[in-house]
């Protein structure tokens, strides 16, 4: 195929394409669930809390069975595990639909499919973000596959919920699960025709908690990984909640309707997606931790700023400007984990950074919605938003550590030259220098 811009030298792999087409179209009509899932919830309860409740029991499975999916991404065929992982998501969203069209769906139903969800999403999501390297024709692609692939999934987050909220007034909710159903085939489909991925043959034999205590002493102990871990759970614990409130800031704060609700989640999705492409046109990836600081700090003041605006245009501005900050973040940390982690241990980081992300938003979604229904949702977003400035800070402040953790590694895969090494490392005797984290 023709020379690609740099900013998509990883479409160069058959494989991550597929990967990207079949992901994309399956993620799209995730986002309508969501986004259909959070407004049947909203309708049927008039309630910020149980809103955060459905949050809840849908992401609390990642934080206690990530880990241990982490230990079989290790162990068997990826690709294989998210044949098994993505069937059963069909299966989830085509029971949502018999039951939802049924007219007779209960909140505890609503609940239980939700918990399902996280739990086959906790051995999904570390094992989809391992199979990217796998998917990599040249390791030396594997940022800008990151990136992509952040790309790919804020470009969904902008057209689901803005897709999902038109279907809603017209079919219902129904019409945004049925279409999540129908899009799982797009991505068992890719997943079929790839061809020429490292062979990973299926080793159970192992003591699992040994190698869950591997991967925890691994990840936990070496400190740029730890740093990178704790200001992700930070900001998903306080800040990506903000998305389970958004129904409540729709109806009650702005006067809208379920229009306003996905045009809301739209423009965080626009904000993210912007992010991920700029990530993409990035070189190398030389400096994004203090990127990835200032980020933290604009998220959180966002969250402040969008907390108090009654003006429409103001906050889908605002939420333009906070989505932005949350990809560059988040997607920063992933770059860097994938970037300093050892090959053998992959899987078990990033499944204590699906931990981290997804693992910490339903405590997030259950005090955001605790919060919001005793003080009210500006006030909640306000104390959420304060935290995550303060989180930012921390990790600022920690940037020269991480830093001198990082360069030897950086000089060992060639993304450092030894000369700049020596001199970033006796600049740190005298002054502050450019981070190579």
């Amino acid at each position: 195929m023709p020379k690609l811009p740099a900013a998509l030298r990883a479409l160069e792999s058959r494989n991550y394409r597929l990967f990207l087409t079949g992901q994309g179209i399956s993620l799209i009509g995730t986002w309508m669930q969501q986004t259909g899932l959070s407004w049947l919830v909203y309708i049927m309860t008039g309630s910020a809390f149980w809103l955060g409740a459905v949050q809840f029991f849908g992401q609390i499975p990642g934080f206690f069975l990530a880990p241990i999916a982490g230990v079989y991404s290790d162990r068997l065929d990826r690709r294989r595990t998210l044949y098994v992982t993505q069937s059963v998501l069909m299966a989830q969203a085509v029971t949502l639909v018999a039951l939802t069209l049924s007219g007779h769906i209960t909140l505890l139903q609503i609940i239980l499919l939700s918990a399902v969800l996280g739990v086959v999403n906790a051995f999904d999501m570390p094992t989809r973000q391992a199979f990217l390297i796998d998917m990599a024709s040249d390791r030396a692609h594997l940022p800008n596959i990151i990136a992509l692939n952040s790309s790919m999934v804020n470009l969904t987050r902008l057209v689901g919920p803005l897709l999902g909220g038109l279907l809603i007034a017209v079919g219902g909710p129904e019409a945004c699960f049925l279409v999540n159903a129908i899009s799982y085939i797009a991505v068992l489909a890719a997943l079929a025709a790839m061809r020429d991925l490292p062979h990973r043959a299926g080793r159970l034999n192992g003591a699992v908690i040994e190698g869950l205590k591997e991967g925890m002493r691994y990840g936990l102990g070496f400190p740029p990984i730890r740093a990178l871990l704790l200001i992700v759970a930070v900001m998903s614990l306080l800040g990506m909640p903000l998305a389970t409130l958004l129904p409540v800031f729709a109806k009650k704060i702005l006067g809208g309707d379920e229009r306003l609700y996905g045009a809301l989640a739209a423009c965080s999705g626009i904000g993210a997606f912007g992010a991920a492409m700029y990530l993409a046109s990035l070189y190398t990836v030389v400096g994004l931790g203090r990127k990835i600081a200032w980020s933290g700090i604009g998220f959180g003041g966002g969250l402040i700023a969008f907390s108090f605006s009654r003006n429409v245009p103001l906050s889908l501005a605002i939420l333009v400007v906070t989505g932005f900050a949350m990809m560059l973040l988040m997607a920063g940390c992933n770059t860097l984990l994938q970037t300093i982690v050892e090959d053998d241990k992959r899987g078990r980081v990033m499944s204590l950074y699906a931990m981290a992300f997804m693992g910490t938003v339903p405590l997030g979604s259950l005090l955001s919605g605790s919060l919001a229904s005793r003080f009210g949702a500006p006030l909640a977003a306000r104390l959420c938003g304060a935290g995550c400035v303060a989180g930012a800070l921390v990790f600022a402040w920690r940037l020269p550590s991480i830093r001198r953790h990082v360069v030897p590694i950086y000089v060992k895969a060639g993304i450092l030259p030894p000369v700049a090494a020596a001199v970033q490392t006796t600049a740190e005797l005298h002054t502050p220098p450019e981070e190579p984290t």
